[in-house]
């Protein structure tokens, strides 16, 4: 394969405008219309010889038996990697993403969600998330009253990550009740991951109910009923997976979209994706067979780690779309809300 530093000039202007029509229209750019968006005074006949020469290379290829060209995914590996200039979020969309990821008292959860759902509209794509794992030290929790029947379990592991949940309350429960079982916790906690804090409180309580009132126990029960959810691999969001279908024409682009729909429901090969990615830095991106998991469906995905202020990668958040995705534009959404996740963790 040519790398852009092989291609002269006129190569590497006429390979930019065919990508850049093909992530505009997604159909196939023959020489008549090179020739007129083309600065450089060439004929037709040259820009077909330069056409066919790109084609040699691995870069290009011809859908059909007409004129026109495609690139290929080498060929947009090549254009990202060499030839892609990224561009600017607007106000708007800078400010939407943090809006999105603000805490405002919600779970962490949540705000993977909503951030994730965001990041799918502005890039008209299927945004994905990989949480974190429900492994980390404990460092304080503690029981907020909100209402006479609700409290909020607030969770702080000792990795600076602060989890909220809203838990509901036995009638009657005096104040004193959620200070008793903060203080109960966080006695126990002594660095134990939430599964270990968990299981030998629970223990303690079976064998020692004396030692909490019956309202006070309750809360202990189900302030840590809220965080057994989820298995050792973390969990995955998928949201705006319909957007992928909007531009789908071609039967077989449909057939091949269905395939990726059935991938996408099987969670390891995602996870396995998105956790190559904490070895990396920054914003990567998987265009088409590079991949197994898009091998057949024609897709991308642009994806970047998110970490705490002690540079701990703790999951990844990007979109998957058509091999045609508006790089320039999608790379930068996901690495803004991915560093804006990051200091939202704090």
């Amino acid at each position: 394969m040519s790398a852009v530093g092989q291609l002269n000039e006129r190569s590497r202007e006429i390979f930019r405008l065919i990508v850049d029509a093909y992530m505009e229209t997604g159909e196939p750019v023959g020489s008549r219309t090179l020739s007129r968006r083309l600065d450089l005074s060439l004929s037709a006949a040259t820009i077909r010889n330069v056409m066919a020469d790109l084609e040699a290379a691995g870069l290009l290829f011809a859908p059909h038996t007409s004129a026109g060209r495609l690139p290929t995914e080498a060929g947009l590996r090549m254009f990202v990697n060499g030839l892609l200039e990224v561009g600017r979020l607007t106000e708007n969309e800078r400010t939407a993403i943090e809006a999105k990821c603000a805490a405002l008292g919600r779970s962490f959860g949540d705000v993977l969600e909503q951030a994730t759902t965001t990041l799918s509209g502005l890039a008209n794509c299927a945004g994905l998330v990989m949480a974190p794992k429900q492994d980390d030290r404990l460092k304080h929790m503690e029981f907020v009253s909100l209402a006479p029947d609700r409290a909020l379990v607030v969770m702080v592991s000792d990795n600076g990550m602060v989890e909220n949940r809203v838990i509901e309350l036995p009638a009657g429960m005096p104040p004193s009740a959620l200070m008793e079982a903060g203080n109960y916790v966080n006695a126990r906690l002594n660095g134990r991951t939430i599964e270990e804090a968990r299981l030998f409180i629970q223990q303690e309580l079976e064998q020692h109910r004396a030692q909490l009132d019956s309202l006070s126990q309750k809360v202990v029960e189900a302030g840590l009923a809220t965080w057994t959810a989820g298995d050792d691999s973390g969990y995955l969001i998928v949201r705006g997976q319909a957007r992928l279908l909007e531009d789908v024409t071609a039967l077989e682009d449909l057939e091949r979209i269905r395939t990726l729909f059935q991938t996408l429901e099987t969670k390891e090969s995602l996870m396995r994706l998105l956790e190559a990615t904490n070895k990396g830095e920054g914003v990567q991106i998987f265009i088409g067979a590079e991949n197994q998991l898009f091998g057949l469906a024609g897709c991308s995905m642009i994806v970047a780690p998110y970490a705490n202020s002690r540079e701990q990668v703790l999951g990844a958040i990007g979109v998957i779309g058509p091999t045609r995705m508006n790089y320039a534009r999608i790379i930068p959404m996901v690495d803004y809300t991915a560093k804006t996740i990051g200091r939202m963790i704090g």
